[in-house]
């Protein structure tokens, strides 16, 4: 773990955490991130930063290898709906993204440059695909990226650790929940 600074303004970014992908993963590491990215958010909102909660309602058109699950079908009533554990309130940035980075004609950079934001912390599911992805472009878009390891979960366990082990180091730092509440309070 690396987390070496917190920005004067630091922004939260969640990725994907609503109803129809939570539910599908009832697993122990999903509970625990679901947990943690919960506790990220109040701590953010506590101390006037800004929160971002990000969902997702479609994806890239381009033909793939793997499968991918309901392509074609039209998502049931709710599944992009926040999960309630994240405690929306009215203060919250709600992007909503149709391919897997929060960047990719979202607005998202906009709003985190009229915030006045350096730098990104990121959190939510999947560790390899959504979070990833946003994490890739934050850091071509020249934020300082921050990785909380233990708010984030994959349902392939190796796809989460070749992310947090090999592809984040790259991209950022990473940290977990209460390495990066600790500094906050620190730098308060």
């Amino acid at each position: 773990m690396a987390l070496t600074a917190v920005d004067p303004t630091p922004a939260l970014v969640v990725i994907d955490l609503q109803k129809g992908i939570v539910a599908a993963r009832t697993d122990s590491q999903a509970t625990a991130a679901v947990k943690q990215a919960a506790h990220l958010s109040a701590e953010f909102r506590r101390h006037g930063l800004p929160v971002v909660l990000v969902n997702v309602t479609g994806r890239a058109p381009g033909r793939t290898e793997a499968q991918r699950p309901g392509s074609g079908v039209a998502l049931p009533s709710g599944w992009a709906d926040l999960i309630d554990e994240l405690d929306v309130r009215p203060s919250d940035h709600l992007i909503t993204k149709r391919r897997r980075s929060a960047f990719h004609d979202t607005g998202l950079d906009t709003l985190l440059r009229d915030l006045g934001v350096t730098q990104t912390v990121l959190a939510g599911i999947a560790t390899s695909s959504g979070v990833e992805s946003t994490a890739r472009s934050a850091h071509d878009h020249g934020y300082h990226v921050v990785l909380a390891t233990d708010a984030m979960t994959d349902p392939d366990a190796d796809a989460h650790r070749h992310s947090v082990e090999r592809v984040f180091p790259k991209l950022g730092e990473t940290a977990t929940t209460t390495e990066i509440v600790d500094m906050i309070e620190a730098t308060r």
